[in-house]
């Protein structure tokens, strides 16, 4: 299964990290030629995308090592590592445009140039492009339950709407408003941060063992008491760690029953829970007598 998780992520990102190289160059290039600040800024933005995907395709890589002496329950939170990376990555990127939207904006704004046609090609493209691409890879993620590739789907989507910004500011530098284009810049660093803020109180939870959400419990607790034996649940503890989940549970059974058949009720409530719930990676069940 980790496998397969892998695989799939890393697929996906070498299809982003390409989508992002050719995006780049195009939105460079028209923005130098169009005298565009708004779309070099944005051309920017999507070069750190390809950065940011390296940093998915080495945080998915190192997360499927397996149990080690000093790491017993794996390594999965280095999908989140990888995720408050990209989160700081993508900060920086923000910070950057919004300072060359401001300088711009307080010096000789009547020196400002009107960008060309061609920029605001290159930004409806680039909306056009990154959209496909956050919708495809957010598809990915929630497919293979990826922290780190949806942190990259919502940079995606970030570049989208900082090109939204540029498009705007570059069709009102067009029409006589030239200080639209750096105000663009500016109004695409406030996107950014909380894009950045988002992916990183979302690897934060997950470092710090979140339980999973009320949907997900009930689920468990249905397919415990599937079991004609198990009487109600006495506990579920549940907790995020990295992609994956553990499980603490306890059940109640006829305290009359030998114990050989009390565990053996436990463990197929174990194989069940395991089996219907790939993002389980170990559940522990305690029974109690009713």
């Amino acid at each position: 299964m980790q496998q397969t998780h892998t695989a799939e992520a890393i697929r996906v990102s070498n299809i982003s990290i390409l989508a992002n190289v050719l995006l780049s160059a195009v939105k460079l290039a028209a923005g130098l030629l169009a005298r565009s600040g708004a779309m070099v800024s944005d051309a920017v933005h999507s070069l750190s995308d390809v950065f940011s995907t390296v940093v998915v395709i080495i945080g998915v890589k190192l997360a499927e090592k397996p149990e080690d002496r000093e790491h017993p329950y794996g390594h999965e939170r280095l999908e989140s590592v990888a995720a408050i990376v990209l989160s700081v990555v993508l900060l920086i990127t923000g910070v950057f445009i919004g300072y060359s939207g401001i300088r711009k904006m307080t010096g000789d704004t009547a020196a400002l140039e009107t960008p060309g046609v061609l920029a605001l090609a290159a930004a409806i493209l680039s909306i056009a492009v990154k959209e496909a691409m956050y919708q495809y890879t957010r598809a990915a993620a929630r497919r293979i339950d990826s922290e780190a590739l949806m942190a990259d789907a919502w940079h995606h989507r970030s570049d989208a709407l900082s090109s939204v910004g540029a498009l705007l500011g570059i069709a009102g530098a067009r029409l006589g408003y030239p200080i639209l284009d750096p105000l663009a810049s500016v109004v695409i660093c406030a996107f950014i941060g909380k894009a950045a803020f988002d992916i990183f109180r979302e690897a934060i939870d997950k470092m710090m063992d979140r339980s999973c959400d009320e949907t997900f419990e009930n689920e468990i607790r249905d397919c415990a008491l599937r079991h004609d034996k198990v009487l109600h649940i006495d506990l579920l503890r549940t907790r995020e760690f990295g992609s994956r989940v553990y499980i603490e549970m306890e059940i109640a059974v006829d305290g009359n029953l030998p114990l050989h058949e009390a565990h053996a009720v436990a463990e197929s409530v174990h194989d069940d829970i395991e089996k219907g719930f790939p993002k389980v990676k170990h559940i522990m069940i305690h029974v109690n007598p009713a």
